[in-house]
């Protein structure tokens, strides 16, 4: 007997629920929710069905119940026949997820003596089993992007996905909006054409545009948009966040949240299990040690992110599922999905740059529907005060904003078409056609194609006297197929998108020869590759406390030479590992600008807020205020576009240009997610007041046109980009059998092409993705650009004789730079520190 359940307009399908299934949810005293018949009543229909539902709502189980319910119905395999293929295939970004999940999968198969075999792969998966489950597929298989790559890449592909009926994706926000989800998109639609009939699933609790969602988990036609089916699920328990409330004074800069350590202690001890976010490695390598630090009573608590060993985190995550411990220090390795029952605290140690970000860590908590999620948020600084009340009120409205989109990436697609080779000889047409059935490749046009094609057959116009770039060669019959079975085992080493960001040695010249760099100077240490990027030959910044002068890259090293006397032109700060979210920033800006809000922030941020309206100004939403003064011996200019960190160090390194240009003299500029201070010989301010300097030319939009290219040819980014897509395109794998090449290795025969490139291929279609993605990711000059159409004529200059309250944090972040670099001395940094706060607030901090 079945029993049906109608949800509005489904009726006519309905959803058919076996005996088992109401015994099961009986026993448990629950009954099904609405919003899990309703999607199996759509998916039965043959609809594909993205759910959007709060945290703890059972989306897991409504997600893979149509699957369940197949499976439990479906005969008996009979002996002598072809072996069946998967059934269902579950995509998921994070390793860790997939284990949890298969986990929770598989009490109800067993409490119900389903006839469904469950099984994970991922990059932890050894061989001899990925191959017996080649042999021998599980019903449902539980893996990453990745692993999918690779599983329609074999020559047996067909017979594998044969007989799948679903593919369900967890956290889909989380796996669209990367080169990860570019090349989930194109396995998704390999998949659709392997098994007719296919139907998706999407799952998640944080979607600020589900109609994009929707289109992307169907194939997409000519002419035409097509979208799946969407189930919306409203209520939940509001979540119970509160920002802490500190007996120290909240810090004026940094990020490190010191000063908060003993309440975020106590907060452990008050409760079972509290799971405790930051953004970066550092912050959670700080954070734990801190808390050693104080740890008297010697509460188990550990750590958790992606440097970690792999058995390590397994241990933590064992430990965390047996509620045997108290905390967890972790990044974004724990804040997908998986549910921790006992955690009744999310504490977020910093600000979560996104509202939708902060909904899916504190949705760790009471991981229950029903139930509140409770969380503390930690700001590290003034500034991060009104990010966390505005992250907290998006919260309680509900407000979601997950990155938009992104049209996708042509390294991914060179890696996708090598791939197909890989599986089996393809046919130009049909491979294009389905290919552009993928929502990220929709506009794909044949030239562009064709380009890839070629690139992957010959390397380019410019590279084709080099055999080794030649990967796949046309047959008489018209097909594609690789030209050695060696290129298929290198494929398979190098299949992804993922790659760790690496550090360079900075080296010490003496003086700047070409004999002293080949020799390669005395190693003072490493720094990260995406800072170096955006210096050019002559930049100085503070490194190990010195001033030096960027001398140039080679292979994997910064030279560099002493600058002593000098100011460091770009302070290095290392920030926060994501971007402010536009919609955040727009929410400080609102609030920033209505006094009326300020009642809403602790009482000494109202204040400080209150001395910035006296002494100075306080910008409108849409304004962007410039103040000018100076200080010491040099001229200040400091701006609020409010628009995060990336789109900031890009604006001040073009507009440190066009002030050369307009003899203003600038020596060098910070940038914070908030704010961007200049500063120079020259009295800006009155050279604005003269009318010497134009702000409407200064911040004309036209900087992104000659400005940036300009600075994007003299800088290594461009460079450094180019050897990410030539390692993603597979132009340059890293692996090899038997060897694996060193990032010199990289390094030198990508620097090497991409000179080649440069010169004789200018418009070749790796130089064309390399400028996308650096446009997209480190410059961010789409933010940029919205940041130039916004203030067009709405700049407010405000000259003055002495820092404002409000540019005191930019400007702690130059003093502090300056200050370590002349002695590494507490009581001088924190005397200058004082000194500076001071000033600004009139002599009365």
């Amino acid at each position: 007997m079945k029993e049906k359940f109608g949800s509005g307009e489904n009726d006519a399908a309905g959803a058919f629920l076996p005996d088992r299934f109401l015994a099961w949810f009986a026993g448990h005293g629950w009954a099904p929710r609405p919003h899990q018949i309703d999607l199996l009543g759509r998916s039965q229909a043959g609809a594909s069905v993205l759910l959007i539902a709060p945290t703890g709502a059972g989306k897991t189980l409504a997600g893979f119940l149509p699957s369940l319910v197949d499976l439990s119905m479906r005969e008996p395999h009979k002996p002598g026949t072809r072996p069946r293929g998967i059934h269902t295939l579950y995509i998921s970004p994070l390793k860790a997820l997939a284990t949890d999940i298969r986990r929770n999968l598989e009490r109800p198969v067993a409490e119900m003596d389903l006839p469904v075999t469950l099984e994970t792969r991922t990059g932890d998966t050894s061989q001899v089993k990925r191959q017996r489950q080649k042999l021998k597929p599980p019903d449902i298989l539980l893996t990453t992007p990745e692993q999918l790559a690779l599983l329609i890449a074999a020559k047996d592909a067909r017979d594998f996905f044969a007989d799948l009926k679903y593919v369900v994706f967890d956290e889909l926000h989380a796996l669209v909006t990367s080169k990860r989800g570019h090349l989930l998109a194109l396995g998704l639609a390999r998949l659709q054409k392997l098994a007719h009939g296919l139907k998706t699933i999407g799952l998640s609790a944080t979607v600020s545009e589900p109609a994009e969602l929707c289109r992307w988990l169907v194939p997409q036609r000519p002419g035409a948009t097509l979208q799946a089916d969407l189930i919306e699920v409203a209520g939940g328990a509001k979540p119970d966040i509160a920002i802490l409330t500190s007996k120290e004074r909240i810090p004026w800069q940094g990020h490190t949240c010191l000063y908060a350590m003993p309440e975020i202690y106590e907060a452990i001890k008050a409760h079972k299990t509290t799971l405790l976010f930051v953004n970066t490695r550092f912050q959670a390598e700080l954070l734990f040690q801190e808390l050693w630090k104080i740890n008297e009573e010697t509460l188990p608590i550990a750590l958790h992110h992606g440097s970690l060993d792999v058995q390590q985190r397994r241990r933590v995550e064992a430990a965390m599922a047996e509620n045997k411990l108290r905390a967890v220090v972790a990044t974004s390795t724990l804040d997908l999905g998986i549910d921790w029952g006992d955690v009744d605290l999310v504490v977020h140690v910093g600000a979560p740059k996104g509202a939708s970000r902060l909904a899916q860590r504190i949705g760790r908590a009471n991981h229950r529907m029903d139930e509140p999620s409770k969380a503390i948020l930690v700001p590290s600084n003034r500034f991060e005060v009104m990010e966390c009340q505005a992250a907290l009120n998006a919260n309680y409205l509900g407000a979601q904003d997950t990155p938009p989109l992104r049209e996708g990436a042509l390294d991914v697609l060179a890696q996708h078409v090598l791939g197909m080779a890989v599986a089996e000889p393809f046919e130009p047409q049909s491979l294009f056609d389905e290919i552009v059935s993928a929502a990220p490749y929709a506009d794909l046009s044949w030239e562009t194609f064709e380009d890839i094609v070629d690139f992957v057959a010959t390397g380019g116009y410019a590279l084709r006297v080099y055999e080794r770039y030649a990967k796949i060669r046309k047959t008489e019959d018209g097909t594609f197929r690789i030209t050695h079975p060696q290129i298929g085992q290198i494929y398979r080493m190098n299949a992804g998108t993922i790659i760790e960001a690496e550090a360079l040695d900075v080296r010490l010249l003496r003086k700047k020869t070409k004999a002293s760099m080949a020799r390669g100077g005395f190693v003072l240490g490493k720094i990260e590759e995406d800072f170096l990027e955006t210096l050019t030959v002559g930049d100085t910044f503070l490194f190990g406390g010195e001033v030096l002068r960027f001398e140039g890259i080679a292979e994997t090293s910064c030279f560099v030479t002493r600058a002593p006397g000098d100011d460091p032109k770009v302070p290095y700060w290392g920030g926060s590992k994501f971007p402010l979210t536009t919609f955040l920033a727009a929410e400080v800006r609102r609030m920033l600008s209505d006094p009326e809000r300020w009642g809403e922030l602790p009482p000494q941020v109202g204040e400080w807020l209150e001395i910035q309206a006296f002494r100075s100004i306080i910008p409108g939403p849409n304004d962007l205020l410039v103040e000018t003064f100076p200080r010491g011996n040099l001229f200040y200019m400091v701006l609020y576009p409010f628009e995060g960190r990336l789109a900031h160090q890009t604006l001040g390194m073009l507009l440190t240009r066009r002030l050369e240009r307009a003899r203003a003299k600038p020596l060098g500029f910070v940038a914070t997610d908030y704010a961007l201070s200049i500063w120079g010989r020259a009295d800006m301010g009155a050279m604005i007041i003269d009318g010497c300097l134009s702000l409407d030319d200064l911040f004309d939009e036209d900087m992104l046109g000659d400005d940036l290219e300009a600075w994007m040819g003299d800088s290594w980014l461009l460079k450094r980009t180019f050897r990410q897509c030539a390692v993603i395109s597979q132009l340059t794998p890293k692996k090899h059998p038997g060897r694996e090449k060193t990032g010199r290795q990289v390094t030198v025969s990508t620097d090497l092409v991409y000179d080649v490139l440069r010169a004789h291929e200018p418009d070749h279609v790796l130089l064309k993705a390399t400028w996308a993605d650096a446009a997209s990711g480190l410059l961010d000059v789409a933010r940029v650009s919205e940041l130039l159409a916004r203030i067009k004529h709405h700049i407010v200059h405000k000259a003055l004789a002495r820092v404002s309250p409000l540019a005191v944090p930019v400007m702690l972040e130059i003093g502090r730079e300056r200050v370590e670099g002349e002695a590494r001395d507490e009581g001088l940094a924190a005397a200058a520190k004082a000194a500076l706060i001071d000033e600004a607030l009139g002599g009365t901090s």
